[in-house]
Formats: structure tokens, sequence, C-alpha cells
């Protein structure tokens, strides 16, 4: 029997909001450097950013039935994702999936494989992360688990997760860890806010104001003057 949860615990939409100021290359080094899902699953626009929960759905290279399911039991704010076999070209999202998805408040979507219909959805404005863009249909046959555990892009996505993506990726960051997240964070954010400004200074060198010195002298580098 395949199934279609419907209910999971999503996590403080004051978490999800933490989460959300910050970009996902800062998430995924203040965390300890994970949580990167594959770099080859980036915007269709590189404006858009989105961060909320995660619907997760489990759907077939090349058919897009269960990602209309995924859809239809979202709620609003929630981040569709969507593994179905990297498959490059299929296109298996396009403009009349994406107005729906707009239409209900959706957060994203997200898919390992192609979407299609790319500058209509960039003139919609919703945000969508694709591992490519595909003029090709796909068909509407096979049934897959809709929020359940899925792997995709090298990470495994429980529902409920918290998913942020921007111009750079995408960055996956367990519920129960997103407050110490934050947190480090915004530490993370002071500290390069202090090293710009005295970049802007011009005082010292780079590898100075990055504590470089020393660790280069010891590797052996020379510097002759």
């Amino acid at each position: 029997m395949i199934h279609v949860r419907t209910k999971f615990d999503r996590p403080d939409p004051e978490l999800v909001a933490a989460i959300g100021k910050f970009s996902s290359a800062t998430i995924h080094e203040a965390q300890g450097r994970k949580g990167a899902i594959s770099y080859k699953i980036k915007p269709i626009d590189n404006s858009m950013e989105f961060c909320g929960p995660a619907v997760t759905v489990q759907a077939q290279p090349g058919d897009n039935i269960m990602v209309q399911v995924g859809i239809s039991y979202a709620q609003k704010g929630d981040v569709v994702i969507v593994t179905a076999g990297e498959l490059a070209h299929s296109g298996g999202f396009g403009d009349v999936i994406a107005t729906a998805s707009h239409a209900k408040g959706l957060a994203a979507f997200v898919t390992d494989s192609g979407i299609r219909d790319s500058a209509d959805i960039r003139k919609l404005g919703f945000p969508v992360f694709s591992g490519s863009i595909s003029i090709e249909g796909t068909v509407k046959e096979t049934l897959g688990p809709v929020n359940y555990p899925i792997a995709i892009g090298g990470q495994i996505v429980e529902p409920g997760d918290i998913i942020k993506g921007d111009a750079d990726g995408v960055v996956v960051v367990k519920p129960e860890e997103a407050a110490e997240v934050a947190r480090l964070c915004q530490e993370r954010e002071d500290h390069e806010a202090n090293i710009r400004a005295e970049h802007r200074k011009q005082e010292r060198m780079l590898i100075e104001i990055h504590g470089l010195t020393e660790k280069l002298k010891a590797k052996g580098l020379i510097v002759e003057e």
C-alpha cells in the first residue's frame, strides 16, 4: 500500500522565520558544514529564495502524478520537495502547477529532476528550484509515498525539516537544531561583519585579518621581499 501522510509535526513558524533570515551558505557553515543539498539543484531565477517546512514526495522518474498529490495536500508556507530520480530531461512541473502552488501560498517547489515553462514561472515569481529545465513532459501513472523520509541531493529529508533555498542552493535544518543553528548563524554574521570592516580599513593584509600568516609559514610558504 502507498500512503500519504497528511499530518506531521511542523516546526514553530518563529523557528522557520529565524532560519529564513540567513543565507543557505551561512546556515550550512554554521551547522557544521552539513545539510547541503546537491549543487545541481538551483533556482530557475537567482532572485528566488524561500524558507519553510518540507512536504516530502517520492515520485517515479518521468511521472508527475505524485507531484500533484503532494501539492494537493501541502499547506500554506510548506515547501514541496520531490525526489524523482534526477531525470534531467523530465519536465514534471510547469506553469499550471506553479500557478496552483502560488495561489495556495506554498513557499517553494524543489525537485532533483526537471521543470519547464520556466519563463512563465519567473514572471509568476513562485520559487522553483530544480536539477534541470526541460521541455519534455511526464506521465501520470505510478504511486509513491508522501510525507515519508526521502533521499534527495545527498541528504535525507524528513517531513517537517526546515528547508532554506536561495541563489547559492538549498540546505536542510533539523527542527530540533534550528534554534541553536539560528544563534550560530547570527554569531557568524556578526563575525564576518567585523572582518569586512577590517578589510575596508586596509590596515592589514587579508591573510593577517584571516589569521593565516602563521599557518602559511608552518606549511613552508616563503615570501621574498
